[in-house]
């Protein structure tokens, strides 16, 4: 670990308190606080993944997930936030370079928002290219710098194909604008991670210049260095990040639950002394360690990738996607293990215990990680 990213945990750790102490603030206003997002931009959140060359830190993945797992354990939607914040910055990259200088002309700490679901369209026409749609989880928008979508190239009102001829799947971009252009509709009432601020994005007619659209998927990075070889591969990934750090939150409340003395009603001893609960914690616990073993061995191999120059790799994609999944399924039941052994005192608005299970309920619908992303591995294995 090298001494920047020391120092960027040792500033979480000095946040953690003044942080656990506003978790009601953060839920019931479904936003993260301005001075806190002044907070993490202090820190270096968002500029772990923007190039040296523009003032970023360029950290390896290892690094900034670590980060982000930290955030995380003290509060599921400011490490939800800082995950979504340091991995947006990859999104950029694709645009032309002109345009990616422009935004980080001012420094590197810019943030980025917005959503991959292609629910809008984008069509050429004689005064530039259009934009309408409505895109849905764009965490963060609430202060972000700059926002962008994926959008689907029509023609006339028709989708455009990829394969430029009748047939195959259409063709997307992805359109970044500075966030003043969005309308933000206030649509993020939600089961957990409530404090995201996750709300819908849209357009109407907009303009959006043509050196303002990219591709993610198979566009090229207009910086060099291992971390821009690709975008899609560090998505799931920095997801087990976050959730392997709410998980370990959801533990820390159990324990500390019971350090305090805490005896369930028609209990003999306290949960402390009952060798059922230390069973159970016992059993948790090596789950979670397998989860977060998991996700370091699969961002160790991604990193190794990127400095062989390899990272673009569909079956790499696959795995890491794989990994993703299983972490995120066995966070949750960490979680729900941990709100079942709390009993009738996790049932309370003031339990981070609810708060977590919620949360990682939530985390684990995000499209990322599915269950459906286990076809792919399993086509794999069968036809290799």
């Amino acid at each position: 670990m090298n001494d920047v990213v020391q120092r960027m945990l040792s500033d979480v750790h000095d946040l953690s308190s003044s942080i656990k102490a506003r978790a009601a603030e953060i839920e019931a206003a479904r936003r993260l606080p301005d001075d806190l997002v002044q907070a993490l931009r202090s820190i270096g959140v968002f500029r772990m993944y923007v190039p040296r060359s523009h003032g970023g830190l360029e950290l390896d993945i290892a690094s900034a997930m670590q980060v982000v797992t930290a955030l995380s354990r003290i509060d599921s939607s400011i490490g939800w936030l800082a995950g979504i914040g340091s991995t947006a910055p990859l999104f950029a990259t694709r645009l032309p370079r002109d345009v990616y200088d422009e935004m980080y002309r001012d420094g590197p700490d810019v943030i980025l928002a917005g959503a991959v679901q292609p629910t809008g369209t984008l069509e050429e026409t004689p005064d530039g290219w259009r934009a309408t749609g409505r895109w849905a989880f764009a965490s963060g928008c609430m202060h972000a710098d700059w926002m962008f979508s994926t959008g689907i190239v029509t023609a006339h009102g028709k989708p455009v194909s990829e394969r430029n001829g009748a047939g195959g799947p259409p063709l997307m971009r992805g359109m970044m604008l500075p966030a003043g252009a969005w309308r933000i509709e206030d649509t993020w009432h939600v089961a957990g991670l409530e404090g995201t601020g996750s709300h819908h994005i849209s357009l109407t007619d907009a303009l959006v210049p043509a050196n303002h659209l990219f591709d993610h998927f198979n566009g090229e990075s207009c910086v060099a260095g291992p971390l821009f070889q690709t975008v899609p591969h560090l998505l799931a990934p920095m997801g087990s990040a976050m959730m392997v750090g709410m998980a370990e939150g959801a533990l820390d409340a159990i324990v500390a639950l019971a350090k305090a003395g805490h005896q369930q009603f028609r209990v003999a001893t306290t949960m402390r002394d009952s060798e059922i609960f230390q069973c159970e914690i016992g059993r948790v616990e090596a789950e979670l360690r397998a989860a977060r073993a998991l996700h370091e061995a699969q961002v160790r191999i991604l990193w190794q990738r990127a400095l062989e120059g390899t990272l673009k790799d569909d079956a790499l994609y696959t795995q890491a996607t794989q990994s993703a999944v299983w972490v995120a399924n066995t966070c949750v039941r960490v979680a729900d293990a941990c709100f079942a052994l709390g009993g009738g005192a996790a049932i309370y608005d003031g339990s981070p215990l609810q708060r977590r299970l919620r949360d990682l309920h939530v985390a684990a619908q995000h499209a990322a990680v599915h269950p459906r992303h286990y076809v792919s591995a399993g086509k794999g294995l069968l036809n290799g």
